[in-house]
């Protein structure tokens, strides 16, 4: 059950209680006591970035937070294809590509997807743990992404989508357009269609990222870094993107399956009792208006931001081929390029260096890379490059897979 921070620092002072886990802060007591429990409440702001989590008790807030997903999931999967694809095409040894092995059925979801539901799922069930019958409250979105599209859609709409009537989605974008480059302004051209946010930077094959243009400007110039389609990419010029409603349509779901026991709630709900509440805007206030508080007697000055750190690189096979290297392949190890210890110090270790504390993101002859809880690179004064001598590191404490960061609420 919820202490003080007096109570507690004095039940481990004087060995009736024995420190659980760090984050967030959990103590357990070493001697019986007896069933008196407080009704505590857990509240999750679910989404597709971020996390809010909030625990209260009698119009208290014991403790909130924020989860940072990881987004990186396709563009890491994308890669690891391009270095196989590329190593079956070189003159070395081959492993035919397979096709049996594909999870194609069943309740199968994108790797990006599932990351995500499983992380949230994770800390959900972690929250819930450390407080014994806790009434968990669960905030869900449900989208219609038709109707965000155009607000008009209405019955056999749905099936029909933007394209209807035309015989393709390239005519579609010309009849948007006017027949009319929206480079130059010119007609009576030959066009063409441009994708204003590349496949490639996260763009999507809508036909709201696309765009026409003649076929004089659709040219490598305006491509180039500085040309205005360079330009149109950056100010995310007439694009809307959709990822996170299609997650969350998907989460909810998931949801409802996973904690039949939880209580719903919506957005338009929470930010109404936010408003009368007086909180602002941010992920880990949701959460304390999810958990079910009316009002506020106590809040905590503190929240914990906490952040995924990758560790280990699991993709087979490199960028750069090892061909002319003095070593032949056949006896090259694989694990070479994961250092996951060295000199005492373990990645993701959090570490103080030169008056400022951060995590080790990486290892080097004698030294090691240190990023602060900013994400920018802790440096020598007055020097350019990113490695930090070992002998300079002073340990603070191990890290598994994620950082803990403690901010101060706005």
């Amino acid at each position: 059950m919820p202490c003080t921070q007096r109570k507690a620092r004095l039940l481990l002072k004087t060995g009736k209680a024995k420190i659980y886990k760090y984050n967030p802060f959990t103590i357990q007591l070493k001697y019986v006591t007896g069933e008196n429990k407080q009704e505590c409440h857990v509240g999750i702001d679910t989404g597709s970035k971020y996390i809010g989590l909030a625990v209260t008790s009698e119009n208290k807030v014991l403790f909130k937070g924020e989860v940072e997903l990881r987004q990186d999931v396709k563009s890491k999967i994308d890669t690891k294809r391009i270095y196989r694809r590329s190593r079956r095409n070189r003159k070395t040894r081959y492993r035919r590509c397979r096709f049996l092995n594909r999870k194609r059925f069943g309740k199968w979801l994108p790797p990006s997807l599932q990351n995500r539901i499983n992380h949230t799922f994770k800390w959900i069930d972690k929250l819930c743990s450390f407080i014994p019958e806790s009434i968990l409250h669960i905030e869900v979105g449900k989208f219609d992404i038709a109707k965000m599209i155009n607000s008009e859609v209405h019955s056999v709409d749905y099936s029909q989508g933007q394209t209807y009537g035309y015989q393709g989605e390239r005519y579609f974008i010309f009849a948007r357009d006017n027949y009319t480059c929206q480079v130059c302004g010119e007609r009576n051209k030959p066009l063409q269609t441009h994708h204003i946010i590349y496949v490639s930077n996260g763009g999507t094959n809508r036909v709201d990222n696309q765009i026409t243009v003649c076929k004089n400007c659709h040219n490598s110039t305006n491509h180039k870094n500085g040309g205005i389609f360079y330009k149109w990419q950056k100010e995310h010029k007439k694009v809307k993107q959709y990822k996170e409603p299609p997650f969350m349509n998907v989460l909810r779901q998931q949801i409802l399956n996973q904690y039949p026991q939880a209580l719903i709630t919506y957005g338009f709900e929470t930010t109404i009792k936010r408003k009368n509440i007086g909180l602002e805007k941010t992920h880990y206030n949701d959460a304390i208006v999810i958990s079910g508080v009316s009002t506020i007697s106590e809040n905590l000055h503190e929240w914990l931001l906490i952040r995924q750190f990758r560790k280990k690189k699991r993709s087979l096979h490199e960028g750069v081929p090892r061909k002319g290297r003095k070593e032949p392949n056949r006896i090259q190890k694989r694990n070479s390029k994961n250092t996951p210890y060295y000199r005492g110090f373990y990645l993701n270790d959090k570490v103080s260096v030169f008056g400022k504390s951060g995590y080790i993101t990486g290892f080097t002859n004698s030294g090691a890379y240190v990023k602060g809880v900013d994400g920018e690179y802790i440096v020598l004064p007055n020097k350019s490059y990113k490695r930090v001598n070992i002998a300079s590191l002073k340990f603070i404490c191990h890290n598994n897979n994620w950082q803990y960061i403690t901010k101060n609420a706005v």
